[in-house]
């Protein structure tokens, strides 16, 4: 039997099957970075607006804070909010609580579309990527 280039036939065979596999990893490990980095946009934007009652009403410091928070992402949308609670439940901001102090909280939510490098087909991938953050204002 004859043995000669038989290496060559198998990693020609199996050559394909790894480059899907480093292709797939690639294609969630920037998904991945993405989501971090818009977590974390959402994050620091909501907590400039939780450090004080008045910085829960900047809603342009707090867009500007998520966006500085992740410069590299350049498609990053922004949504700020100031949200009041009275008893854990929704209020508006500028009633009164009977049961307590008016919570005021900062809410933020940062949304980006992550890169995809390679199509499956049957597979699909849209690469949007959201995420939600939310202080109280101290």
């Amino acid at each position: 039997m004859r043995q000669r280039g038989s290496s060559l036939v198998e990693f020609a065979l199996a050559a394909p099957v790894l480059l899907l596999l480093l292709a797939g990893v690639l294609n969630y490990a920037m998904a991945l970075r993405v989501a971090i980095a818009v977590s974390d946009a959402a994050r620091a934007g909501a907590q400039y607006g939780s450090l004080t009652p008045a910085n829960a009403t900047d809603l342009a410091g707090m867009s500007a804070a998520a966006r500085n928070s992740a410069p590299e992402l350049t498609g990053m949308t922004v949504t700020p909010s100031k949200i009041c609670k009275c008893g854990g439940a929704s209020a508006s901001c500028s009633a009164t609580c009977g049961s307590g102090p008016l919570d005021v909280y900062a809410q933020v939510t940062a949304r980006a579309v992550a890169p995809n490098w390679f199509r499956y087909p049957g597979l699909s991938f849209s690469g949007a990527v959201a995420a939600t953050a939310t202080m109280r204002a101290k």
